[in-house]
């Protein structure tokens, strides 16, 4: 049995089918549920030479904020209290993935819940998977939902 659920969410539309997922979960199983989305200040640092890196990660922080307060909304449709928390990667190793693995142990929870577009061959090669880095770093299991 589930007790301590977490999301990860990029914010996306197409993302909802895993929030939805988790809510249903988080219901049937009586678990509290957490929803995460993580700004990668690796990302920014690393491949913002001549732009206004303040701009860039201000925007990744609003764009954190409506995803979390946007499933605040799904869950209350629901009757479901959630939390939310908005993470920043924590060092010039540590990506999405790692930061989502890193909040699963730190707080405890008892399973992941993320979405995955299910690339394949070339795509998945050249875009990688955060999904996939999950699955590696996570110490408790991975519920992965298609996205569309």
């Amino acid at each position: 049995m589930y007790r301590r659920i977490l999301v990860a969410t990029d914010g996306g539309k197409k993302s909802d089918p895993a929030l939805q997922e988790a809510i249903r979960l988080a219901k049937d199983q009586q678990a509290q549920l957490r929803v995460i989305y993580v700004v990668d200040e690796t990302y920014i640092l690393g491949n913002a030479e001549f732009v206004d890196r303040t701009a860039i990660e201000k925007a990744w922080v609003k764009t954190g904020e409506k995803a979390l307060e946007h499933a605040k909304r799904a869950a209350g449709a629901e009757n479901l209290a959630i939390e939310t928390r908005l993470l920043e990667t924590q060092s010039l190793g540590e990506d999405v993935a790692d930061a989502i693995a890193r909040e699963a142990g730190d707080w405890s929870a008892d399973l992941i819940v993320m979405g995955t577009h299910g690339r394949k061959g070339l795509q998945h090669l050249l875009l990688g998977s955060i999904a996939e880095g999950v699955i590696r770093a996570s110490p408790v299991p991975v519920l992965l939902v298609r996205l569309n």
